[in-house]
């Protein structure tokens, strides 16, 4: 099924459903690929410098991890973006001259042609081999090509999207195309004050508005839709018992939608829902948990300064 025609389908399905949901992958198209960068700039959006601080503080003891004796490695990242913190450890790794493959994957090739575009012209030393696909199926295919250790990094806490215990499936995909001698290098945002996370999803410049905002606007502009977007609101909560923040667009009035691409319309009732994104924040009790029962074992967690975030670094068991 081609890129547009599976769009469509989880549009129709998402929207179809009670509750209405609309997957967050497709948050990503040039335009959201903009708002998200600018979000990561925010004050607000902890996550960002949290994780930055992290591999600035620690980055000769996370080379020391992912050494492989001066033998070759593959640097796989997934979901990329414009790689802005994934530069500290590429600029470190290049300086000492380690002997690593650079294969950022991510479903948006936008993305991809403007980090690859940076990296030739800030690092042309580096080797990067940009994947434009899905993660596992881009995996799959190098595990057939390349024997290389490979390095999976897995930033940002984008593991947050799965909903509390969904996230194992997901691991157990991913350790079952892994080898003994593969790591896992994975963010997670950790539990904290409900207010400071809040206002990561609730930005004073609205930014993180137009980024749910804009979902609407790809569906018109790729599947013929009339969605008006002053007819929805973005709306965002936080649960500090299950550690769940969720993202919403809100109707503003009874509407019916038509969405060309798909022949069919889609009615709205008044103060209705459209669950567009879950960012799921951990103990770490709950990132052991989550490794205990995919098959991986934690070796080492990197903390920021105010321990807001964390990156772990697991092994197979």
């Amino acid at each position: 099924m081609d890129y547009i025609k599976r769009f469509a389908e989880d549009v129709r399905e998402g929207l179809s459903s009670e509750p209405k949901y609309l997957h967050s992958k497709y948050f990503y198209d040039e335009v959201g690929d903009n708002l998200f960068k600018q979000i990561m700039e925010l004050e607000e959006y902890y996550l960002t410098e949290c994780e930055a601080q992290i591999f600035k503080n620690n980055k000769d003891k996370i080379l020391d991890c992912f050494s492989n004796d001066g033998k070759v490695f593959d640097l796989i990242e997934f979901g990329a973006g414009d790689g802005m913190k994934t530069k500290i450890l590429l600029n470190h790794f290049v300086d000492n001259k380690v002997n690593f493959n650079y294969i950022p994957i991510d479903i948006s090739k936008s993305v991809l042609t403007h980090l690859t575009k940076d990296l030739n012209s800030i690092l042309p030393e580096l080797v990067i081999k940009p994947i434009c696909d899905d993660y596992f199926h881009a995996l799959e295919e190098l595990n057939k090509i390349d024997y290389n250790k490979k390095v999976i990094l897995f930033l940002g806490s984008n593991i947050g999207n799965f909903r509390g215990d969904n996230a194992i499936p997901f691991l157990k995909h991913l350790r079952a195309d892994m080898s003994s001698k593969d790591q896992l290098f994975i963010g997670f945002d950790l539990v904290k004050d409900p207010r400071v996370i809040m206002d990561a999803y609730n930005d004073n410049k609205g930014i993180t508005s137009e980024f749910n905002l804009n979902l609407l606007d790809r569906i018109n502009n790729e599947l013929g839709g009339n969605f008006i977007r002053k007819n929805f609101s973005h709306y965002p909560s936080y649960n500090p018992i299950t550690g769940e923040t969720k993202s919403y667009l809100i109707s503003l009035e009874h509407q019916t939608v038509w969405l060309k691409g798909l022949s069919q319309s889609f009615t709205f009732e008044k103060w209705e829902p459209i669950f567009t994104e879950i960012s799921q924040k951990y103990s770490l009790r709950d990132i052991n948990h989550l490794a205990n029962h995919s098959g991986f074992r934690v070796e080492k967690n990197f903390f920021d300064n105010k321990s807001y975030f964390v990156d772990s670094l697991w092994h197979l068991l």
